[in-house]
C-alpha cells in the first residue's frame, strides 16, 4: 500500500451507483460525507447515476454538490455502473457501497488497515448487517458446485460469533474494498452480468491469481436488504442468477473440473426450473397422448419463474464465444488450482433449494458425474475424547468440543466421547457416546481422526499406518510430566509402573501420528526433542520441511470470539458474604496436585488484615469427570483455609463445577484471576487453560513464574508475575491489582488487545489448514523424497555420480566398504520394488 506523505493513509474512492433510488442514495452519501472516521482529504466520493431518468441527477447535483457525479447515458447495471465510477477514481483503494446502505464510522479505516498490514490481500469484504444492526446480511460467502454464490448465515442474529477475520472466496459487492490497480488489471466487474454474482466472479478471479479476499469484521455497514430490487419481478432475478452462475463456472473452473460440472449444472438448471414452476415432467410421455390429437397442439402454460431457467441457458449459449475469450485469460492467469479454491467454497455440495424433485436430481447428478470427487465430498473428521461431554466440561473436553465446532464449518464432523457421563449440550454437529469396543465403527466412517489422551490404546486399528486413516494427535497435555507430581500419593513401585505406562501411551502416539498439536512454543521444543529421540525427524522430513511445522504445530487453548455478556447473577449478592463492594479474586479451574493454592490462601490471610474486603473464590472443586478422583491438594487447601478461619468469610469453595456455558457470569463478577503453582518440570511445560478465561473476561492476571503464561503476562503487562511459594510477593501483587485502579485499568487495556490472538478461530488455524489438505507424515510415505528434488542426471551424469561414490567408498574403507554399500543399496532397491507391487 503506497504511503502518501499526508497522514500516511491512502486515498479511498467510494463508488455508489444510483438507479431510481435517490432518497436512499442521498442518505448513503451523507453518511459517507459526515459519519466516517477517515480524513476528508483522503476520501473521494463518486456517485454514478445509471440513466435513472426520474430527476435523480438534478436532485443529486443540488443536494450533494461536493460529490463527484457521473452520468451514464444508459443503464449499465450494478457491474457496469461500478466500473464506470472506478474509471473516474483517483484513489489507491476502491470501495463499493450499495446506495441502500450506510457505513459504520470505522468502515474505511478498518479495511485500509488490512491492506497495509497484509500485502497479499487484494480485496477486503466488510461485515454487513441489516439496517437495525441486529441480523446478518454478510459475514462469509459460499459457492455451490453449480455456480450459485450465497451469503452464509444471512438472516441469523448477529450474536458476536463472527468477529474473527478470515479468508473468503468473495465479498458482497454491497460493501467491498479492492486495490485500484488490481481492479483495473482484472478488468473490473464483468459487465455482461449486469447484476448478481459479479462480486462472486471477481473474488474467484482474485483468488485464482493468488490474491486473498479477507473478511474484516470491524469494517461494518448496514444494508436495507434488496431495497434496490423491490420493484423487479422475481423471474427476472432468477434469469440473471441462472445465467450468471453458468458464466462464472465456465470462466473459472479448470478444464477437467468443467468437463464434469457443466453438463451436470445445465441439467440441474433445467430441473430447478421445472420444479420451481411446478411443471409436470411427464406430460409429453407417449403413453399420455390425448384421444383428440388436436389437444396436443394447444399451448402449455409455463410460469415466468420456470421460463427464467430455460432462457438463462439459451443466453449463456449466446454468450459462449465471448466467455471463451474470458476463460482463456482466466486459465492462463491462474496460479491456484480448483483444489485450492474448494475450501473457500465452504460446502460446495449443498443443494441450495429445498424442492423435493430438485433435491433428488441434485443427488443423482452429483453421483453420476462424480462431483463429490471433483469438489471433495466433505471430509469426515472424527474427534475422540476420553472426557465427559456435558454441561460441565474439563479442559480436554472443552478443547475437543471447539475443535469439532470449528471443523464442522467445512467438514462432516463427529465428536465422540468414550466417557460414560455423557450429556452433551446442543451442537451443530453429532455428539455421541461410544464404548471403547465400538470405536471401530466411527473410525471406519472417518477420513481423519483427532485423538487425545489414551484414546489410541482403545482403538488399536489406529496404530497401523496402513489403515489409511490420517491421525492427528493432540498432545497439549504432557501426561507423564503431570503424573510425576500426581503419583506422589502412591507407592514407588506402582508410581514407576504407572509412569512407564503413560509414557508408552505417548510414545505410541508420537510414533504413529501424522500431525501433532501442542499448546505453546515451550511445549513444541519439548515434543520436538521427544520426536527426535524416537527417530521421527528423518532426513526426508527435514528436507521437506526444515521447520517441521507440517508435523508439529502450536495450537493453544482458545476463547470465544464474542465477548462475555452477563446472563445471570453468580457470585455477588448470591454467595453469602460477597456483595457489590468486595474485591473478588477468582481461581477459575480445578485444584490439582501440581498447583499451589496453599500459598494463595496464606496471601489472602495476610492481605485481609489490611483490606478486609478481599474475597477468594474457587470456581470448582469437583472435577466434572466423575472418573477423576479428588487430588490431595484439594483437601489440603480446605484444611488450611479452615485452620486460618477464612472459610465462608474470605475464602469460598464451589464444591461442584460451574457449567461451561455459565462460567462467564462468575468471571464477570471477579476483579482479578489468579493461578499459582510450584516450581517443577510440569510447570515449565504446562499450559494453564483457564487463564484464557481471564483474558476473555478482561481480568488482570496474577500468576506464578515459570510457565509460558507467566512469560506472556510479563511481556504484555497483563498483570503481575510472582516467585513460587512467596506469600509476601503474592499478597503485594493482590493488593496492587485489586486496589491500584490505574494499574488494573492498564492491564485491562492490554488484555483487550492480546485476547484477539487467542480466539478459537485463530488458535485452531493450523488444525483447520491441515484438515483442508490432510496428508500422511512425510516419513509415512514409502520411498518419500524431499519436496525439492534433484534434477535427473541423465545416463552420463548417473555414471559419473556412481564412479564418484565408488572412489569415496574406496577412500573410506577399500573394496570391503564398496561391497557393503552396494549390498545395502541392492536391499533398498528390492524393498522398494516389493513395496511398489503391493
Amino acid at each position: 500500500m503506497p504511503e502518501p506523505s499526508s497522514g500516511g493513509l491512502p486515498t479511498v474512492s467510494v463508488v455508489v451507483v444510483n438507479y431510481r433510488g435517490v432518497r436512499d442514495t442521498i442518505t448513503c452519501l451523507r453518511s459517507l460525507r459526515d459519519d466516517l472516521d477517515y480524513p476528508a482529504d483522503r476520501l473521494e466520493i463518486i456517485c454514478v447515476d445509471n440513466a435513472s431518468g426520474d430527476g435523480s441527477v438534478e436532485r443529486l447535483r443540488d443536494e450533494m454538490p461536493d460529490v463527484t457525479l457521473v452520468e451514464s447515458p444508459e443503464n449499465l447495471g450494478f457491474a457496469g455502473g461500478c466500473n464506470l465510477g472506478a474509471r473516474q477514481a483517483t484513489g489507491q483503494v476502491l470501495a463499493f457501497l450499495n446506495n441502500d446502505a450506510r457505513p459504520d464510522a470505522e468502515w474505511v479505516r478498518a479495511a485500509v488497515a488490512v491492506f497495509r498490514a497484509e500485502p497479499t490481500v487484494g480485496a477486503v469484504a466488510s461485515k454487513v448487517l441489516d439496517w437495525s444492526g441486529e441480523l446478518i446480511d454478510f459475514v462469509d460467502g459460499g459457492l455451490t458446485w453449480f455456480g450459485m454464490g450465497y451469503k452464509r448465515h444471512a438472516g441469523q442474529r448477529d450474536d458476536g460469533s463472527h468477529e474473527v477475520a478470515r479468508d473468503v472466496l468473495f465479498g458482497t459487492g454491497s460493501a467491498l474494498f479492492v486495490r485500484t490497480e488490481l481492479f483495473a488489471a482484472l478488468g473490473g466487474f464483468d459487465e455482461r452480468y449486469f447484476m448478481f454474482y459479479e462480486d462472486v466472479d471477481l473474488g474467484w478471479r482474485l483468488n485464482l491469481r493468488g490474491w486473498r479476499v479477507r473478511y474484516e469484521p470491524t469494517s461494518v455497514t448496514y444494508h436495507r436488504h434488496h431495497g434496490s430490487m423491490g420493484s423487479v419481478d422475481s423471474s427476472r432475478e432468477y434469469y440473471l442468477l441462472e445465467r450468471n452462475a453458468l458464466a462464472t463456472l465456465y470462466k473459472n473452473l479448470e478444464d477437467e473440473t468443467l468437463a464434469k460440472v457443466l453438463p451436470a449444472a445445465l441439467a440441474l438448471a433445467v430441473r430447478r426450473s421445472t420444479a420451481r414452476g411446478d411443471i409436470d415432467p411427464t406430460q409429453l410421455e407417449i403413453t399420455r397422448r390425448p384421444a383428440d390429437r388436436g389437444a396436443d397442439a394447444e399451448p402449455v402454460p409455463v410460469s415466468r419463474e420456470a421460463l427464467a431457467g430455460f432462457l438463462a441457458i439459451d443466453q449463456f449459449v449466446e454468450l459462449l464465444p465471448q466467455l471463451a475469450e474470458s476463460r482463456k485469460v482466466e486459465q492462463e492467469s491462474r496460479v491456484r488450482s480448483d483444489g485450492d479454491i474448494v475450501p473457500l467454497m465452504r460446502k460446495a455440495l449443498e443443494p441450495a433449494y429445498p424442492l423435493p424433485r430438485y433435491l433428488a436430481a441434485h443427488e443423482t447428478l452429483v453421483r453420476a458425474f462424480g462431483l463429490d470427487e471433483a469438489f471433495g465430498r466433505p471430509r469426515r473428521v472424527l474427534v475422540v475424547t476420553g472426557d465427559a461431554i456435558a454441561e460441565r466440561m474439563a479442559g480436554p473436553a472443552i478443547r475437543a468440543w471447539h475443535m469439532a465446532e470449528a471443523l464442522s464449518t467445512e467438514h462432516e464432523v463427529r465428536l465422540v466421547s468414550v466417557n460414560n457421563h455423557h450429556e452433551p449440550p446442543e451442537a451443530g454437529f453429532p455428539v455421541v457416546h461410544a464404548r471403547p469396543r465400538d470405536l471401530g465403527t466411527h473410525i471406519a466412517w472417518s477420513d481423519i481422526v483427532v485423538v487425545q489422551g489414551h484414546i489410541m490404546e482403545m482403538a488399536p486399528e489406529l496404530k497401523d499406518p496402513s489403515s489409511g486413516k490420517i491421525v492427528v494427535c493432540d498432545v497439549y497435555d504432557p501426561m507423564h510430566l503431570e503424573y510425576l507430581e500426581q503419583g506422589k500419593d502412591v507407592d514407588d513401585e506402582r508410581r514407576a509402573r504407572d509412569l512407564d505406562g503413560v509414557t508408552r501411551v505417548l510414545n505410541t502416539q508420537l510414533m504413529r501420528g501424522d500431525f501433532f498439536l501442542c499448546a505453546s512454543e515451550r511445549q513444541r521444543h519439548f515434543w520436538l526433542g521427544h520426536l527426535a529421540s524416537l527417530g521421527r525427524l528423518s532426513p526426508g522430513m527435514y528436507d521437506s520441511d526444515p521447520t517441521v511445522r507440517s508435523l508439529l504445530s502450536v495450537v493453544p487453548f482458545g476463547l470465544p470470539a464474542a465477548r462475555p455478556r452477563r446472563t445471570a447473577p453468580a457470585i455477588r449478592d448470591v454467595v453469602p458474604g460477597i456483595g457489590q463492594r468486595e474485591r473478588i479474586v477468582l481461581w477459575a479451574g480445578g485444584v490439582y496436585s501440581w498447583f499451589d493454592p496453599l500459598t494463595l490462601v496464606q496471601a489472602i490471610d495476610k492481605l485481609r488484615r489490611e483490606e478486609d474486603g478481599v474475597r477468594l473464590v474457587f470456581l470448582g472443586m469437583q472435577h466434572p469427570n466423575p472418573d477423576v478422583p479428588e487430588m490431595g491438594m484439594a483437601g489440603q487447601t480446605r484444611q488450611l483455609a479452615d485452620r486460618l478461619g477464612l472459610v465462608g468469610s474470605h475464602v469460598f469453595f464451589n464444591e461442584t463445577w460451574v457449567p461451561y456455558h455459565e462460567r462467564h457470569n462468575w468471571l464477570l463478577d471477579a476483579d482479578c484471576g489468579v493461578t499459582t503453582h510450584f516450581d517443577h518440570v510440569e510447570t515449565t511445560f504446562a499450559f494453564r487453560t483457564r487463564v484464557l478465561d481471564y483474558l476473555w473476561a478482561g481480568l488482570p492476571i496474577i500468576t506464578t513464574d515459570g510457565d509460558s503464561f507467566a512469560d506472556l503476562v510479563r511481556r504484555e503487562r497483563l498483570g503481575v508475575v510472582v516467585p513460587a511459594e512467596d506469600v509476601d510477593a503474592l499478597a503485594a501483587a493482590l493488593r496492587r491489582v485489586l486496589y491500584d485502579e490505574a494499574f488494573a485499568e492498564a492491564c485491562r487495556t492490554r488484555i483487550a488487545e492480546v485476547r484477539e490472538r487467542f480466539t478459537w478461530d485463530e488458535t485452531l488455524r493450523p488444525l483447520l489448514e491441515f484438515c483442508r489438505n490432510p496428508r500422511p507424515a512425510v516419513d509415512r510415505l514409502g520411498g518419500s523424497a524431499p519436496l525439492v528434488r534433484e534434477q535427473p542426471r541423465g545416463a552420463g551424469g548417473q555414471l559419473r555420480h556412481d564412479l564418484g561414490l565408488i572412489r569415496e567408498y574406496l577412500d573410506l574403507g577399500g573394496p570391503g566398504e564398496v561391497a557393503r554399500r552396494a549390498a545395502g543399496r541392492l536391499r533398498r532397491l528390492v524393498k522398494e520394488t516389493v513395496r511398489g507391487r503391493r
